[in-house]
């Protein structure tokens, strides 16, 4: 919200706050006002919103238009949860509906990690979702405008050992590092997840990591929990930009956040995994996210604003 915010008052906009806590403000220029919350603003239909809220619906969105997407499956019993496991090796548990990473297991590859995943999941949203899990890098793009105006690289929270803290320490201290590097927005939390990924790496909580040992606690690329962000806008694949901006076009969406999985982002090889309707834009400095926001809004200060 703050570099929307900075943007529109460098163009003389009129900016009302209507409320901070929630990221609400109210932009005006020229007769024109739009409501907008962070990244989100009026412009985007309740139509192309439900289709990001639900994650089978975006999938399904995605899939008929030709894109490519993981196989998927909503969760029905367990035995057909055990089912899908067994022919994919690994999979992704989310729930249908959530955001910031909430109820999110990554490379789930037993069945008791499954059954906690999904009792996690379920704990978020009702529906939980089944995906097979894809390795690659985690690349988050933002289009505005059927444009690509950034594209990033996430990668998860890890930790490096210094041969006298435990794993849990490590957490403690790199999640302190990340809030304040974030104002707050980026934490690791000791919950069952990076319980979970330690375990699967052969560790505990309460091991003490070798010197200069890297291990990653967490499987999701989220910046909420303790992710890291890269911008790789300049290196993106032609093909990349052109599914994200046919997703986005098939969402019908002004604004979004595409979440994809690719082998390397100078490759065409990819699989979109969400879309997100409220993107962070902050994260993707010095890319121009920010203004190519406001010129959405209101076209007609763009010229002015760029000359």
């Amino acid at each position: 919200a703050r570099i929307i915010i900075r943007e529109a008052q460098r163009r003389g906009i009129y900016i009302e706050v209507l409320d901070a806590e929630g990221g609400y403000f109210e932009l005006s220029f020229g007769g024109r006002s739009i409501v907008c919350r962070e990244s989100l603003c009026e412009l985007t239909s309740a139509i192309a919103m439900s289709r990001c809220d639900d994650k089978a619906t975006t999938h399904r969105v995605l899939r008929q238009a030709g894109l490519h997407v993981p196989v998927q499956l909503k969760v029905e019993n367990e035995a057909q949860a055990l089912d899908f496991l067994e022919k994919h090796h690994a999979v992704v548990v989310k729930p249908a509906r959530g955001e910031q990473g909430a109820g999110i297991s990554v490379d789930v590859s037993d069945a008791d990690s499954l059954r906690a995943a999904i009792d996690e999941a379920r704990s978020v949203c009702d529906v939980v979702i089944l995906e097979e899990y894809i390795k690659g890098d985690d690349l988050r793009i933002i289009v505005i405008g059927n444009e690509v105006v950034a594209a990033a690289v996430r990668q998860p929270a890890h930790i490096i050992g210094n041969q006298k803290d435990s794993v849990k320490t490590l957490i403690e201290k790199q999640s302190r590092r990340r809030a304040a590097a974030t104002d707050g927005e980026s934490r690791i939390p000791l919950d069952q997840e990076t319980e979970r990924c330690v375990r699967q790496a052969g560790y505990t909580l309460e091991t003490v990591l070798g010197e200069n040992k890297r291990l990653v606690v967490r499987k999701a690329a989220n910046l909420h929990t303790g992710g890291t962000i890269h911008d790789v806008t300049d290196q993106l694949h032609p093909t990349l930009r052109q599914a994200a901006i046919d997703a986005a076009r098939a969402i019908d969406i002004p604004v979004t956040g595409l979440d994809f999985i690719v082998p390397a982002v100078d490759q065409p090889e990819y699989a979109i995994i969400e879309a997100n309707e409220r993107p962070g834009l902050a994260n993707h400095e010095p890319q121009p996210t920010a203004e190519r926001f406001i010129d959405l809004l209101f076209p007609q200060t763009a010229v002015h604003a760029n000359e």
